[in-house]
């Protein structure tokens, strides 16, 4: 069964049927489509379109569809060209001429615009709910580790030292702008296009405000031309998404590189590792590498979609049909990774010994000996240089500044005494940074004080 036909005086070639074909995709979209569809259908009876009894015929008629298909009593066939034929030719099947009415004042234009948008509502939602999990277990180890002393880098070089609960801080803090980006795109796209028709709107009196009410939209789109022309909403989803999946990337690579053999900070749990067929003693992070792989999965329907749209003159064209197949696969791809991301961070351990020494044997508290010169009056590119020697002096000797003798500082400068060592101590380094924002455990507890409020909200 075709939607169209007519006019036609021969049958469409069987490779151009299996071309222009959307049902192995669009199928997905069943529950969306029987949802606008009641929706459709209430307000036509309504508004005195069809009757009161064919309106109600044609709601139960898709319940029972939805029903059925859910169940598994009714499987969508690809016989049909679309999701869209499937079902007003089951509809109609099931509850004869009054489910040809259900196409009154609608086009497959205007009702593929309003499934697109519906499905990727519920996406958007989806992916929000997940990434606030996620945040969930990141919020759980920073409590849990705002005294684990570890090197925090630059330029993969030990800088400064820090806490796990900071350098997860960051990630807390990439996620939640992650949420707002969502929550943004599903304020821009909350209007519903339906009633829109091919492009110009219907002579039919609908009230397009019901049926944005019924499907819960902010109001309905303000131009037909737009509403099934648009898919600006699926590309900054797919934007959204892309740097999801870049700031997932990210941290993955840090989760590498810490549970390599050199550096061991990180204890994979078996659950979410794997092996090799050939080295018995491999324990690999293939979670955090996949993750990290499948991000240009993503990136690539981001600018497939933009490449598909770049040239399409106004209004529906049939370019559009391919919004839905690398779409569908970005939202599922960055769900799952969403999902084993957490549960692999969530079951790892640290090794806090490892990732202490690490910092100690990195210099990362050669800052604090340099302001320790400053507080005693030595300029502060003075100081630089002063640590800076001392740092050669260590790496010769294969010690940290903490392992250095006191006459060894003071043959370099003489401001050097006792309390240098408390002025180092990883501990000092990190306490004493008290602006909010800094790994001070003072401030990251009101940092994480205010995390709880965002995660309660």
């Amino acid at each position: 069964m075709k939607l169209w036909g007519g006019r036609f005086t021969k049958e469409t070639n069987a490779l151009v049927n299996e071309f222009n074909a959307s049902i192995s995709f669009d199928q997905r979209f069943y529950k969306q489509d029987i949802e606008g569809s009641i929706a459709h259908a209430t307000m036509l009876g309504i508004q005195g379109i069809i009757t009161e009894d064919e309106s109600k015929k044609i709601v139960a008629g898709l319940e029972s569809i939805l029903k059925d298909i859910e169940s598994g009593a009714l499987t969508i066939t690809d016989e049909y060209e679309d999701i869209h034929t499937f079902m007003e030719a089951t509809l109609i099947e099931r509850i004869g001429d009054a489910g040809k009415r259900l196409h009154t004042g609608r086009s497959r234009n205007d009702q593929v615009a309003l499934d697109m948008r519906l499905y990727t509502r519920d996406q958007v939602k989806a992916t929000s709910v997940e990434l606030l999990d996620l945040m969930r277990v990141i919020l759980r180890i920073m409590k849990e580790n705002t005294e684990t002393f570890m090197p925090g880098f630059t330029h993969l070089q030990k800088a400064q030292p820090v806490t796990v609960a900071h350098h997860f801080g960051a990630y807390f803090e990439m996620f939640k702008r992650d949420r707002s980006r969502l929550k943004d795109i599903f304020k821009r796209m909350n209007y519903c296009p339906l009633g829109a028709g091919a492009l110009a709107g219907t002579t039919y009196p609908l009230d397009r405000d019901l049926v944005a009410k019924l499907l819960d939209f902010d109001g309905p789109t303000l131009n037909s031309m737009d509403s099934v022309s648009d898919r600006d909403y699926v590309i900054e989803f797919l934007d959204a998404l892309s740097i999801i999946m870049m700031h997932l990337s990210r941290f993955s690579e840090e989760i590498c590189i810490w549970n390599s053999n050199e550096y061991k900070f990180i204890e994979l749990d078996d659950a979410f590792s794997t092996g090799s067929s050939i080295m018995p003693q491999k324990k690999n992070p293939d979670i955090a590498e996949l993750v990290r792989g499948k991000t240009g999965r993503v990136y690539g329907a981001l600018m497939s979609l933009l490449t598909t749209m770049k040239g399409l003159p106004l209004a529906y064209n049939k370019d559009m049909q391919e919004d839905k197949e690398l779409a569908f696969d970005a939202m599922d791809t960055t769900l799952g990774c969403i999902k084993l991301f957490k549960g692999m961070i969530d079951t790892m351990s640290f090794n806090k010994k490892r990732m202490e020494d690490s910092a100690k044997h990195g210099f990362t508290n050669a800052t604090d000996a340099a302001d320790y010169l400053v507080k005693k009056g030595v300029p502060f590119r003075d100081a630089h240089g002063i640590v800076g020697q001392l740092v050669l002096m260590c790496l010769d000797r294969g010690i940290a500044l903490d392992d250095l003798p006191l006459d060894e500082y003071k043959k370099i400068s003489p401001v050097f005494d006792n309390d240098i060592y408390e002025a180092i101590d990883l501990r000092t380094c990190v306490d004493k940074r008290l602006t909010i924002g800094a790994p001070g455990p003072e401030m990251m507890n009101k940092v994480i004080a205010i995390y709880e409020e965002y995660i309660d909200d």
